[in-house]
């Protein structure tokens, strides 16, 4: 039997074998077998990683805005060529399909594309004569040291979240991706320095709590972004903030999605189906609730009828509608979660728990799932289930469903399928969420907009990507300037004619 390749850290340019005596298997969801071995990096390798990131910083700060940018061009390119491979590593450890994760490294690359930019992104203001004879202007300098903290649903997409725009703005960076699936991650960061990234400006460790905890809490580290679960978000939040640092928590959500009587019906299911199950559920922009206003109500078992005929299967099968969740500890959650949707007295549609891929019975397989008749107060409805579940409620009115929607404490995104535009209007001003689709199930703006959940699901002023991302990986410096008239200049007068 061929050993399990174990996963290296990434330490001032070089991959660098740990030293740690705790390892752990990373597993194909889809069987269970061992595909890789992930170390928990010691504190003496975090130390090694910050001080290698540190010393970076000095002349990386100072580079050019030029050399940033030709970096980042480099690297999307490599990105581009080497999509497929980012592709099948993800499928091989996360167990989403292969479209799903060919789609997740193009929203990466999607993001590194806009840091090619950073030569118009990164500049300040400039006020001639603000005073007689005073000019003022600012400069968007880098903090140093940033780190990052990624969860497993998306292991490209999130690091390009963090580390091109940071170190495109003249930081340096240390990332830790989750230990469920780190090798993509891991190869991402090699491209990066491919494309030109000097040793020591992004380093990888790996890990667990224990070390996303000391990598946040480090004294030579600035900033820290976080994206991930609402609980080990609030405690990195917690731990951050109080050392000093600047930090960005995206995390937890339940998002909903109204569908309006008027909405074009084969349109609304499909996009519906493809947002709630897409990726087995496991997203943090995942419609799992959806909203049924009125005679829309109606269409709920032909919603069921779709659902049951989507197919499940390996990650490989790109005729697959979804794939195994990534773990047997997240298929063991989501089934008890909708065991206890049927204790409370939800309504079972669709019952997603037994099913089985021939030749791949091991699998973490969760089936399409869908409850009617859910109540706030269920746990199917409060807790974010991240599986293949989607809850089904119904109201007679949009100002109903909207009170409904601002009444859950999450705020991450939302969504509406309508064909009027009053309906649209009134939806997008008295919503309270800060990302909203119409007629777009998971409204995920483009990179050069900034990702802007808001109330339970964030943590922080400033959001990833776009103006926000520049603003957060940077201080602004501001400049107040008068320089004395030299002795011989000879005063002139402009008549404007």
């Amino acid at each position: 039997m061929t050993e399990a390749v174990r996963v290296p850290l990434l330490i001032d340019g070089q991959r660098v074998q740990s030293s740690s005596a705790h390892w752990e298997d990373v597993l194909d969801p889809a069987t269970q077998e061992v595909v890789a071995r992930v170390p928990f990096a010691t504190q003496a390798e975090l130390e090694m990683a910050v001080a290698s990131a540190a010393k970076a910083f000095e002349s990386w700060r100072h580079s050019s805005q030029g050399a940033r940018m030709r970096v980042m061009l480099n690297l999307q390119r490599l990105v581009r060529e080497r999509s497929a491979e980012l592709a099948q590593a993800i499928s091989r450890e996360h167990g989403k399909t292969l479209p799903d994760a060919e789609g997740e490294v193009g929203r990466g690359l999607e993001v590194i594309e806009h840091a090619c930019s950073i030569v118009s992104l990164q500049l300040g203001e400039y006020a001639e004569n603000a005073a007689s004879g005073i000019d003022v202007y600012t400069l968007m300098q880098p903090l140093g040291v940033c780190a990052g903290v990624t969860a497993f649903n998306f292991p490209v997409m999130l690091p390009c979240f963090m580390f091109p725009l940071a170190v495109a703005c003249g930081n340096t960076f240390v990332l830790k991706p989750s230990e469920q699936d780190p090798t993509s991650s891991l190869m991402l960061a090699e491209l990066a320095l491919e494309a030109g990234l000097p040793p020591g400006v992004l380093n990888v460790v790996h890990g667990g709590a224990d070390i996303a905890n000391a990598l946040v809490t480090h004294p030579d580290v600035k900033a820290v972004s976080f994206i991930g679960s609402t609980a080990v978000g609030t405690e990195i939040h917690r731990r951050a903030t109080e050392a000093g640092k600047r930090c960005q928590a995206m995390m937890g959500a339940k998002n909903h999605c109204i569908v309006m009587p008027d909405a074009d019906r084969d349109v609304a299911l499909n996009q519906l189906l493809g947002a709630a199950f897409g990726a087995a559920g496991q997203r943090c922009m995942a419609i799992s609730v959806a909203v049924m206003v009125g005679a829309a109500g109606e269409w709920i078992d032909e919603l069921a009828r779709r659902a049951a005929a989507l197919k499940v299967n390996v990650g490989t099968d790109r005729q697959a509608d979804l794939g195994p969740l990534v773990s047997p500890r997240a298929r063991q959650r989501v089934e008890s979660l909708i065991e206890a949707g049927v204790q409370e007295g939800a309504a079972l549609l669709l019952d997603g728990r037994g099913v089985r891929v021939a030749g791949y019975e091991k699998g973490n397989f969760v089936g399409p799932t869908i409850f009617r008749d859910v109540q706030p107060q269920m746990r199917i409805y409060q807790e974010e289930i991240f599986g293949p579940v989607l809850c089904v409620v119904r109201v007679e009115t949009l100002e109903e469903a909207v009170q409904f929607i601002n009444r859950n404490p999450n705020g991450n995104g939302v969504s509406i399928f309508t064909q009027d535009g009053g309906h649209a209007r009134y939806f997008q001003n008295m919503i309270d969420v800060g990302q909203v689709g119409i007629n777009i199930p998971i409204p995920v703006p483009v990179a050069w907009f900034s990702f802007t959940g808001s109330r339970a699901s964030k943590l922080g002023d400033l959001g990833p990507n776009g103006k926000q991302a520049v603003h957060f990986w940077t201080q602004t410096k501001t400049v107040t300037a008068r320089w004395q008239a030299h002795a011989n200049t000879v005063n002139t007068t402009i008549t404007m004619k």
